[in-house]
């Protein structure tokens, strides 16, 4: 699935792990990804947070998208960080669930991530 995606593979969103219910990417803020005070733009730091997200509740084999998610910031990004996001599955029900995803630069977390999944039942 995140070798056709377009979108993660043009913001250089790499998977550096895939397990059930699991799922770890990482990505490099360009310069080009900064906005007007020279951070990360916060929408890229949730669709790497949305790619974990997306490949997590993929692993059972069905096709399942983004019912909706929930974003904090903590802290900010800039050009050349390193970031990875992390994320687990907290919930599975029926063609639900609910996925915690925590972005990091280094140790430190930078913003937390909760989605909720929506399985579409059909094999992938």
């Amino acid at each position: 699935m995140l070798a056709g995606d377009a979108a993660s593979r043009s913001l250089g969103i790499t998977l550096e792990h895939v397990g059930p219910g699991t799922a770890e990417v990482a990505m490099t803020v360009r310069a080009d990804m900064t906005n007007g005070w020279d951070l990360c733009q916060g929408g890229l730091i949730a669709a790497l947070a949305d790619a974990a997200f997306a490949v997590a509740c993929n692993t059972y084999g069905e096709v399942t998208v983004a019912a909706g998610f929930d974003i904090t910031f903590l802290e900010s990004a800039r050009a050349g960080d390193q970031l990875r996001a992390r994320a687990v599955e907290r919930a599975r029900r029926g063609r639900s669930g609910i996925y915690d995803v925590t972005v990091l630069r280094a140790d430190t977390v930078i913003a937390e991530f909760r989605g909720r999944s929506r399985s579409l039942g059909r094999p992938i």
